[in-house]
């Protein structure tokens, strides 16, 4: 599972770090388009649905926060 949310990761924003950054948001490196892509991909890789009050900012900041 960590490996295909690293790809989707990856494939959204192929510049950053995702293995050892921890402050994705926090940081202004991921914008809110970026995280509605990300969360697009997810919903689809995944069969998935995140939910309105999981979208903080804590909870994409790394991809720790995000395999959670």
């Amino acid at each position: 599972m960590t490996r295909k949310i690293l790809e989707i990761l990856s494939d959204v924003r192929p510049d950053l770090d995702f293995e050892n950054e921890i402050s994705l948001v926090s940081d202004g490196s991921l914008d809110s388009f970026d995280i509605v892509t990300i969360i697009s991909e997810l919903n689809d890789a995944f069969d998935i649905k995140i939910k309105v009050n999981d979208l903080t900012p804590e909870n994409f900041n790394s991809l720790g926060a995000i395999k959670t």
